[in-house]
């Protein structure tokens, strides 16, 4: 059985941006990705300056769930479908771990999704319309220009893996987080 395991840090926003966000060509990345999977609300681009969103808190609490698989399910090799629907299924998981991070929010502070959202089956972006839960909905820290991979890496001691030939990988990584201490 998995096992999840909640990591957390809390890092100066002002030394974070300078080491880990780029947003000009993050959101690229981002905008590829929406390309071939859909438009999302809490992803580029955005109608607001995301500078702004950073220069606005002090601290930053890096906030990541880590499920770890079992030896018996490293082991197994799945079919494309069944590996599919596996992962699926925790991507779901997200929207249980973001009520840990909502909890965490009051007026001088705001969560940041673990990725893209997928409060929704389907974002009404895709089809020109507003958010429909803009009082859950949270921008992620990718989106708002932020290298998670090296974050993680260098903050955690981790790498994000990724499922590969019908096999899960060592484990899994949600990366979501806090902005606080508003100014």
């Amino acid at each position: 059985m998995s096992e999840i395991k909640k990591l957390s840090i809390d890092v100066d926003v002002e030394e974070y941006y300078k080491n880990y966000v780029d947003f000009e060509e993050v959101s690229k990345l981002c905008i590829e990705e929406q390309e071939m999977l859909g438009y999302n609300w809490n992803y580029p681009p955005f109608e607001f300056d995301v500078d702004e969103v950073w220069n606005s808190y002090n601290k930053l609490k890096i906030i990541a769930f880590k499920i770890d698989f079992s030896e018996e399910e490293l082991a197994h090799t799945f079919e494309d479908k069944e590996l599919e629907f596996i992962l699926k299924r925790f991507e779901r998981m997200k929207v249980k771990f973001m009520n840990d991070i909502y909890a965490l929010e009051n007026e001088d502070s705001i969560g940041l999704y673990l990725g893209k959202c997928n409060l929704c089956m389907r974002c009404t972006r895709q089809f020109g319309m507003p958010c429909k839960m803009p009082f859950k909905m949270r921008y992620s820290l990718e989106s708002l220009g932020a290298y998670v991979d090296k974050t993680i890496e260098d903050l955690f001691g981790h790498k994000i893996l990724y499922a590969k030939d019908g096999k899960l990988p060592e484990y899994l990584i949600f990366v979501g987080g806090l902005l606080y201490d508003k100014k």
